[in-house]
Order: C-alpha cells, then sequence, then structure tokens
C-alpha cells in the first residue's frame, strides 16, 4: 500500500501548455497522438503498475532515485519508463524499470532538458526512454543506441510550435550552451526530438538552402517539412530525401 501511494506523485502532468502567437488552436494541438499508442498512455502505464507486485517497489525505488540526484519531476518518472514507440510491433513491454546500472546515464540529460531545453520551449512530454538490446533491434536502433543504455529520451514539446520553429530555438540553445556538456541533440520526424549524453552532436536537421545540421539551420533558417509523396518507382540511389538521413535511432 505505501508504494500504491506513490502512484499520484509519478503521475503528475507539467504545467498546462500555453499558447503562442500564431499557433494552431488547443483543441488541434496534440503533439504526442503519432508516437504514443494505447497502452503506452497513462491509462496504459496504470495498468502496468498493477499488473505485477513487484513493479510499484521498482518504480518508486527509480523516483527516488532522481528526486536524490536532483531531476525528479522535470518529466513525469512515468513516463520514463516508456519503452519504445514500435513496442506492440516487437511485441515487446509498453513500459520497463531499467536495470538499476543504467540510472546514473539518464541523470545528466535529465539535467540538461531541466536546466536547458524546457526554459527554451516549454513543457515537454517524453515518449521513449530505455530500449533493450532486442527491442532496440527490432526497432532499427543503432547497435550502440544510447537508448540501450537508458542515456538518452526523445521528447516532444507540449506548446505549441511548428517544427521549423522548434529546429530554430533547439538548435540555437544546443550551441549556446555548448560543447562542454557532451549532449546530443537530434531530430526526427515532426516534433519529436532526441537527447542524449553521449556526446556534442547534432543530426536530423537540415537548413533552407539545403545544408544539414545545426550549423546550416542556424544559417539558412530550418527547411520547411513536407511529407513525402507515396514512391511510385523505385527511388534512385542516393536519393533518400534529406529530412530521412540519420533517421536511425541513435
Amino acid at each position: 500500500m505505501r508504494a500504491l501511494a506513490a502512484l499520484p506523485l509519478l503521475l503528475t502532468a507539467p504545467a498546462a501548455a500555453v499558447q503562442a502567437p500564431g499557433s494552431p488552436p488547443p483543441a488541434a494541438w496534440q503533439p504526442t497522438a503519432p508516437y504514443v499508442t494505447v497502452g503506452q498512455d497513462e491509462p496504459g502505464y496504470r495498468n502496468w503498475y498493477m499488473a505485477a507486485p513487484w513493479h510499484p517497489p521498482y518504480v518508486k525505488a527509480f523516483n527516488d532515485y532522481l528526486v536524490a540526484y536532483g531531476v525528479g519531476g522535470i518529466v513525469p518518472t512515468w513516463q520514463l519508463l516508456r519503452t519504445a514507440s514500435d513496442w506492440q510491433k516487437c511485441g515487446a513491454a509498453a513500459f520497463e524499470v531499467p536495470p538499476t546500472s543504467e540510472w546514473p546515464n539518464l541523470v545528466a540529460a535529465l539535467r540538461y532538458v531541466g536546466t536547458y531545453v524546457v526554459p527554451r520551449i516549454g513543457p515537454v512530454e517524453a515518449v521513449s526512454v530505455y530500449r533493450n538490446a532486442a527491442l532496440n533491434a527490432c526497432a532499427h536502433g543503432a547497435p550502440q543506441s544510447t537508448h540501450r543504455y537508458m542515456g538518452a529520451v526523445d521528447l516532444v514539446p507540449l506548446r505549441p510550435v511548428t517544427r521549423e520553429a522548434l529546429m530554430e530555438q533547439l538548435c540555437a540553445m544546443h550551441r549556446e550552451s555548448g560543447a562542454g556538456h557532451a549532449i546530443g541533440l537530434g531530430f526526427y520526424k515532426g516534433l519529436r526530438f532526441h537527447i542524449d549524453a553521449k556526446k556534442y552532436r547534432d543530426w536530423g536537421a537540415t537548413g533552407t538552402r539545403g545544408g544539414y545540421g545545426c550549423a546550416a539551420v542556424l544559417a539558412e533558417g530550418a527547411a520547411p517539412f513536407v511529407e513525402p509523396a507515396p514512391a511510385t518507382a523505385p527511388a534512385a540511389a542516393g536519393a533518400l530525401a534529406p529530412i530521412e538521413r540519420g533517421a536511425k535511432h541513435p
């Protein structure tokens, strides 16, 4: 019962999002919709939490660890237990408490999120964190993905923003915070982005004049995202759209 009493704490949501001028109306703003399926949402977490007697004490221990190292509450703890967005396709669990040996790897990434990301773009939601080796392979993660070691977190902004504005803000933040933090920044399609504590690098961003990476985005502005039309013929060798480059999950 003591562990169950901690459940509301772990489900605390970020502050309500504030609409920016010229942004989509709040009713249309569902930033997690492309990434979070039924079963990996909050009700799914509650079901997982109650499904085994060892889940509550493991979750409490994980939450206590984050609090002890000053990174509790940056995002709700339960979101940090989400595995991969492809969990269903891979026949994996929607949530998993990683081995305790991996917990230290998340601290630097979360501290960066709390110190730099949230002040710049507002509250965020974690959509994927730890992937065990089998799930990482099934989800087409890089063999040495930082997600395998819980050193990375994939996030989406909860405050309305365009993909282009998001890239420009995060790229500026990444440059200003400097290489001394050894933090990686990556962009997927849409609004999902990646923070890891592996090394200073960036990937997944394209400038308006064709340059690649945050340097191009800051110099040229971010290239508008256009959903590719369905292919009608095999693509020519080397013709992969710039937005897809680096799409393998680091």
